[in-house]
């Protein structure tokens, strides 16, 4: 220290150095990780992540080609299953508040799934005919679409507006489209809130499905039954009930 002082006579320089050899660099805090698989039975498992874990390894399987850290995947099914702040998901799992890069990048290999997981019948649309035929006596049906809002935190810029709904809140206009037994098949989920239903539908790639196979019909129970089915995700998973609060382009 008195080597320092014979050199320095300005008096902001004798500050930073003091300040400089007085400040202590944070010590790093490893916290506890668990499997959470192993740790809850099977009602505590769904109570916390909203699904079995036979549908979380099924998932986790699936995405091995994409991420291979089963931590981060438990991460963001816990943010989906509450909708809560970062720095409560990543205390839980014990880690620090760059939970949110994780929910990014496991959503977008989430995602790149869906070639596999969500798509149009093919072979199997004559027993989804048969399927819809037997519920409620309607033929050459193989699909219910309906369109829903998730909630969003406000874009800012220029062209927030875009995506305040009829019912002043900002959001995307999801439309998905099930089978007889409400699994997805088709899901459109880039429109703003502002987009009405039939905008979304006419310039989607199922219309050309419609155009060229005619399959798809109207019916009157149809908004019905699918709007119970995307009510029942938003219940299931808080995040889509109330508000995502992540920036647009994380989306």
């Amino acid at each position: 220290m008195n080597e320092y002082l014979n050199v320095l006579t300005d008096e902001e320089d004798m500050l930073e150095l003091i300040y400089c050899l007085e400040r202590q660099r944070k010590r790093k805090i490893f916290r506890p990780r668990e499997n959470h698989s192993n740790k809850w039975n099977d009602s505590e498992f769904v109570r916390r992540f909203r699904l079995t874990k036979n549908a979380v390894r099924f998932v986790l399987k699936q995405m091995m080609l994409f991420l291979q850290n089963f931590l981060q995947k438990f991460v963001t099914l816990r943010f989906y299953a509450t909708g809560s702040f970062f720095q409560v998901i990543g205390d839980f799992a014990g880690i620090d508040k760059s939970a949110g890069r994780i929910v990014y990048n496991v959503s977008r290999a989430i995602a790149r799934l869906h070639t596999s997981s969500i798509r149009m019948p093919n072979t199997e649309r004559g027993n989804n005919s048969l399927e819809f035929y037997n519920i409620a006596n309607f033929s050459r049906c193989i699909g219910l679409f309906d369109c829903t809002h998730i909630k969003i935190s406000s874009p800012g810029g220029v062209d927030a507006e875009v995506y305040r709904n009829r019912k002043s809140v900002f959001s995307f206009n999801v439309q998905a489209i099930c089978d007889a037994i409400c699994k997805i098949q088709n899901i459109v989920c880039r429109w703003p809130g502002s987009s009405h239903d039939s905008t979304i539908f006419q310039n989607s790639r199922v219309i050309q499905f419609d155009q060229k196979n005619n399959y798809l019909t109207n019916h009157k129970l149809e908004p019905e039954i699918l709007l119970k089915e995307l009510s029942g995700y938003g219940k299931r998973f808080p995040i889509l009930e109330y508000e995502i609060r992540l920036k647009l382009k994380e989306l």
